[in-house]
């Protein structure tokens, strides 16, 4: 396919598309910079090898993979012509973004009070690194939500449609990112950390 064909509004999307891919590779590096040295500190004498992520995180987790079923819906919903549902299920996916991030931070309540701090005198470099990777994670759910509140915003006002369905296109692609990031981050702090 010559991307430099169709409409105006074609080649606005497949750029938007792009950019949006180039975003998720610098976020897959940044991570896997920050996993590794994870990885490469966890030699360090001072590094907690015997903590346990708190129960909040794998609530955290089960909620976000839940959160990718309902964006899915809300496409398949919009590509059907169903508006209703299409609304519903955006919704749900919102409302489950801030369960989420509601549960981050039970879990780092439950790390405070296993004694374990994130910064000062009584921190350690594992708490620091966890801290950081759930943190950063955190922000690009709250960008995300922003942007879901965009498009439901244009939902209501009836912008999409099963042929025009751009903005809930890249927000699904985004959110199943981020869900997948998290599985991923998830799993590899209670196995490697």
């Amino acid at each position: 396919m010559d991307l430099t064909q169709g409409t105006l509004e074609e080649k606005r999307g497949r750029a938007k598309k792009m950019m949006l891919w180039f975003g998720i590779l610098s976020l897959i590096m940044s991570f896997g910079g920050w996993t590794s040295a994870f990885v490469v500190s966890s030699t360090r004498p001072d590094w907690a090898a015997d903590f346990v992520l708190p129960n909040a995180f794998l609530i955290s987790t089960l909620i976000i993979i839940i959160s990718s079923g309902t964006i899915w819906l809300a496409k398949r919903s919009l590509v059907q012509s169903n508006r209703q549902m299409t609304s519903v299920w955006l919704v749900t996916t919102f409302a489950l973004g801030l369960v989420f991030i509601y549960n981050q931070f039970v879990g780092f309540q439950q790390i405070i009070e296993l004694g374990y701090n994130f910064t000062g005198p009584t921190s350690n470099i594992t708490m620091s690194y966890i801290y950081l990777i759930a943190v950063v994670h955190i922000l690009h759910i709250a960008v995300g939500l922003l942007c879901l509140l965009v498009v439901i915003y244009n939902h209501f006002k009836q912008k999409y449609r099963a042929g025009n369905m751009l903005g809930v296109e890249l927000i699904a692609t985004y959110w199943h990112f981020v869900d997948l990031l998290w599985v991923y981050l998830f799993l590899f702090l209670y196995f490697v950390g």
